[in-house]
């Protein structure tokens, strides 16, 4: 069970988000940004409507939450996302000295991770939740995109 307002909850909020990118045709990654459990932003991936490869939801986030507090660090908050972030936005989230980041499933060929990219110091990262949903949705959106090819 899903309890209000713990990782699990606002995992799924990301979650609803990547199901958007993936009804629109984007690879379905979603992120929600959350202050004193509240969520303040709301983000997908947007790079094919965009026409840019760095429309990730990750960087919409950031820049919805900067927005948001009015100011260019996050300390205070926590980004929920779908998909471990790659290189790129793990150095916007370096930059913007994120409190906190929490993903789902990780991504073993593009993940931050795996391309040896660090994270603030302060920071402090969480993986594997709702992983198999975050999965799911990533495989899915592969399978069909392969047999319209």
């Amino acid at each position: 069970m899903i309890e209000p307002y713990d990782d699990r909850y606002f995992m799924q909020k990301a979650l609803q988000e990547a199901q958007v990118a993936f009804d629109q045709g984007e690879i379905p990654v979603g992120a929600v940004v959350v202050i004193d459990k509240k969520i303040v932003a709301r983000a997908h991936n947007l790079t094919e409507r965009l026409t840019d490869v760095t429309a990730h939801a990750e960087m919409q986030a950031i820049t919805s939450a900067s927005n948001y507090i009015g100011g260019k660090y996050l300390q205070q908050c926590t980004l929920y996302v779908t998909l471990e972030p790659c290189q790129m936005c793990a150095g916007a989230l370096y930059w913007s000295q994120i409190g906190r980041i929490v993903y789902g499933a990780k991504d073993l060929q593009r993940g931050y991770s795996v391309m040896g990219t660090t994270i603030h110091p302060k920071t402090k990262v969480e993986s594997g939740v709702l992983s198999q949903e975050c999965e799911r949705l990533m495989k899915l959106f592969f399978v069909d995109k392969r047999k319209l090819n």
